[in-house]
């Protein structure tokens, strides 16, 4: 049974761990730790008191901006991803947002199909953005009338 849950403080350690072993260019812990608060949440998809995966999203404003979102590689090609993106799409239609806006990179294109089907569009790209060079497409969707 999958749970979904608000992240804090106590799941920093577990959050990491998804984190540097999806990311070749993980966030750092104090980077972590500063997005559990404020304008940020995050939501964690967890089954028998084992973290799976999160997500982290800023709203600023009617905008809500994925900041990161992962599974565990043990558990990637099971349709967690769409649990945490339906997740997502309602906590910020909940919080009334009017737009969605995302970075992915270029080559990831697992993770632009998922975004693709949720109804996201590329709507420009940031040339060299990651630390290895890539470039990032940038996404949004609209939410006015999401459920």
């Amino acid at each position: 049974m999958h749970r979904l849950a608000p992240l804090g403080e106590q799941d920093v350690a577990d959050m990491m761990a998804i984190e540097r072993a999806c990311h070749s260019h993980p966030w750092s812990e104090k980077l972590m730790r500063s997005c559990l608060s404020g304008r940020y949440f995050c939501t964690g998809l967890s089954s028998d008191n084992k973290l799976l995966g999160f997500y982290v999203a800023e709203q600023a404003g009617p905008d809500i901006t994925l900041m990161d979102i992962c599974v565990a590689p043990s558990e990637q090609g099971q349709g967690l991803g769409k649990v945490l993106m339906q997740s997502l799409i309602k906590d910020s239609t909940a919080r009334n947002a009017e737009l969605m806006f995302l970075e992915v990179r270029e080559s990831n294109t697992a993770a632009i199909a998922l975004y693709e089907a949720y109804g996201f569009i590329t709507n420009g790209v940031r040339k060299k953005y990651y630390p290895d060079g890539e470039d990032a497409l940038l996404m949004m969707k609209p939410l006015m009338g999401d459920d």
